[in-house]
């Protein structure tokens, strides 16, 4: 089983950046598909952007119109995501999550596992 931590949320200015931390442990990642995820108040949560961990090709959600970049470490079993041009709309819960395939109509995505999530607050 694959355990998940974010960290590196926080309050952040309107037009501001934050790159989040996305640690896995407990085996070590080869071809997963992994993903950031996020949940606005009142919102359902909605996918991001992923990366795919042996090739490293990323894919963006059409609905995230900021500089977003995903990227990964591999020595360190860490997936990052940069952001920047912060807006107060981008505040939310940011999760990671893995699996063998991102599948966007299935539930939880086809991810098998869910960080506890990190919270970034965009003040206006």
């Amino acid at each position: 089983q694959v355990h998940l931590v974010e960290s590196g949320g926080g309050l952040v200015q309107t037009g501001g950046s934050l790159r989040l931390s996305c640690v896995a442990s407990g085996r070590t990642l080869s071809r997963q598909t992994m993903g950031w995820f996020r949940q606005a108040p009142g919102k359902e949560r909605e996918f991001v952007g992923a990366i795919n961990w042996g090739t490293t090709s990323t894919y963006r959600a059409d609905s995230v119109k900021d500089p977003v970049t995903i990227s990964r470490d591999k020595a360190k079993n860490t997936m990052y995501l940069q952001m920047s041009s912060l807006k107060p709309e981008e505040t939310a819960v940011y999760y990671c999550a893995g699996g063998d395939q991102l599948r966007l109509g299935a539930m939880d995505y086809g991810m098998d596992y869910w960080g506890k999530g990190t919270l970034v607050t965009i003040s206006s």
